[in-house]
């Protein structure tokens, strides 16, 4: 069964999935199919075809979900690892964005650069969670807010900061026996016309 989202960290796996036929081939990957039936949807030869399916097999980001014997052959059938993909800062190496690198907090960088932080460890940790048989606590919360100006906006800001601080004055406890860290992050930026 597919992942809901296909998170790729090896530079090798992320090199496959970029090749833009291959991203072809996943988009056409909606529903299981065949070589024969992605080769058409994409107008390729089939030994073209066959080639980047093993590519993609090869990094798992496709697999078999059913063989069928069709004569003297056998057709697989394909499906993708993922709903969707997304890659980790991980899949960069050393290139890899660190919100740590960018001065400036307030800045769109900063932003971005959290953000593909967030991604990985969230990612690392999920994989790690589900080897164990576990699910990983998490929480996030997405809302869009209409400011009647620049001033409005600050203010909001302002308490939002105080809200939070209150918050984590209420219920941080460092020397909590037990007690389990937790990572948030409040961001917020100019909602994308449309």
């Amino acid at each position: 069964m597919a992942q809901a989202v296909e998170v790729v960290e090896d530079p090798r796996r992320a090199a496959v999935l970029l090749h833009p036929t291959r991203l072809r081939l996943l988009e056409k990957l909606d529903r299981p199919s065949s070589a024969v039936e992605l080769a058409e949807a994409v107008g390729l030869p089939r030994q073209k075809t066959n080639y980047h399916l093993g590519e993609l097999r090869a990094q798992g980001l496709i697999e078999v979900c059913e063989e069928r014997t069709r004569g003297r052959r056998i057709e697989r059938r394909y499906r993708r690892s993922g709903e969707s993909y997304t890659l980790s800062n991980a899949a960069l190496g050393t290139l890899g964005s660190r919100a740590s690198a960018v001065a400036d907090r307030f800045s769109a960088a900063y932003q971005v650069a959290r953000a593909a932080e967030i991604l990985q460890e969230v990612s690392q940790m999920s994989r790690a969670a589900e080897a164990k048989g576990q699910a990983l606590p998490t929480f996030a919360g997405d809302v869009d807010v209409r400011f009647a100006n620049a001033g409005a906006r600050a203010a909001f800001a302002e308490e939002l900061t105080a809200a939070v601080a209150a918050l984590v004055e209420k219920y941080h406890d460092a020397k909590a026996s037990g007690g389990r860290w937790t990572r948030f992050y409040l961001g917020g930026y100019p909602r994308p016309r449309g």
